[in-house]
């Protein structure tokens, strides 16, 4: 039996929440952080928090996770009834057409679409081999003009729109089928963790406060709010991260599934805090946490901004590697979100003020 509760996993996943349109993830949020105090703000931001600094004089660690799901909105509504869209984050093109979309409508009703694939019969050489735009690609509700997709199905220019794909649960191969897991997977990371924790919140060196980021796959938007209301000392960030190990060769694979938390040394908007990552290296030798290494060429997480915050916080970023992220379907495996999930428990079950002041690099001078 995992320690992971499937239904925070299916509720978290299968919400509609493509950037800036978060609602019913903080809904789902607010359903699974039974026992801890929850606010929002203005952003869908949403901060957890299960106690233990009565007298404000612990260190705050945040641990952080965005909300937001790659999607789409509505750009413009053509006079056949197609509607064109803009991207909401970066979804990966060749795997857009011919999947299926909700368009979350003014009054609340989802309509589902399909995006619009052009038969090879009624396409040129030219247009077989073209690059793919989303200026080309349509959504078709079934409406057969502007007027009937707008009176009759309710839809308006800006409405958003998300991929529709149920959650699945292979117990016997222990894997996770669904969308989103870049970033739901790591918001589930941030309840569970509160949950492991809130048993011990008085004994911890540290205040733990969860924030749940909107808009990060626009801009990591969400982040630079929660880092200053929050104002942390410490960061555990957790991400969906692209697996790689169908893509690279076993010596060159640092994000494979099934091979235990990813820890990010360093992507375009981060370097890792040193004694932070040499910290979580020897919990996980210690304690029998599978973890891998990555360090990546391209891609970023809230990290690059909360780890700006204030006067710097050293953060450290955990992963689960998860394949066809920034697309419609993604798979991933429990054990990786367990070992994620464990690698953040005994990180702040382990921190002192000793270890706090390494960390903050104030034993150096």
């Amino acid at each position: 039996m995992n320690m992971i509760d499937m239904n925070v996993l299916r509720d978290l996943t299968n919400a509609f929440g493509p950037s800036g349109f978060e609602e019913d993830v903080v809904r789902a949020v607010r359903k699974h952080c039974t026992g801890m105090s929850l606010t929002n703000d203005a952003m869908n931001n949403v901060y957890a928090r299960i106690g233990g600094n009565a007298e404000g004089r612990k260190p705050v660690l945040m641990l952080d996770a965005h909300t937001d799901e790659c999607g789409f909105m509505v750009q413009g509504i053509m006079e056949n009834g197609l509607l064109s869209l803009i991207m909401l984050g970066g979804m990966d093109l060749p795997s857009i057409p011919a999947h299926t979309l909700l368009v979350r409508t003014r009054a609340g009703k989802l309509v589902k679409g399909i995006i619009t694939s052009r038969p090879v019969h009624f396409m040129t050489d030219k247009e077989k081999s073209a690059p793919l735009d989303i200026r080309e690609m349509f959504l078709d509700v079934g409406a057969c003009s502007k007027k009937e997709a707008m009176e009759s199905f309710g839809i308006n220019i800006g409405d958003p729109a998300a991929p529709e794909v149920a959650f699945e649960y292979d117990e016997e191969h222990g894997l996770c089928f669904g969308k989103a897991f870049d970033n739901r997977m790591g918001c589930a990371c941030i309840i569970h963790t509160l949950r492991a924790l809130q048993a011990v919140k008085d004994d911890l060196a540290v205040e733990v406060v969860g924030a749940f980021a909107s808009q990060e796959e626009v801009g990591m938007r969400g982040a630079t709010v929660t880092s200053a209301q929050v104002q942390p000392d410490l960061a555990i960030v957790f991400e969906g991260s692209p697996a790689d190990d169908f893509y690279y060769s076993s010596e060159k694979s640092q994000g494979g599934m099934h091979k235990g938390v990813q820890i990010r040394c360093m992507d375009k908007s981060y370097i890792t805090n040193p004694a932070f990552l040499e910290y979580a290296h020897e919990l996980g030798d210690t304690m029998g946490i599978t973890y891998q290494d990555t360090v990546r060429r391209g891609g970023s997480t809230n990290a690059g901004k909360i780890s700006l915050a204030g006067k710097a916080v050293p953060t450290l970023v955990l992963g689960i590697p998860s394949r066809y992220v920034h697309s419609h379907y993604n798979f991933c495996a429990i054990e990786d979100v367990e070992n994620t999930v464990r690698m953040a428990v005994e990180v702040i079950k382990g921190l002192n003020d000793e270890r706090i002041r390494h960390l903050m690099h104030q034993d150096i001078l």
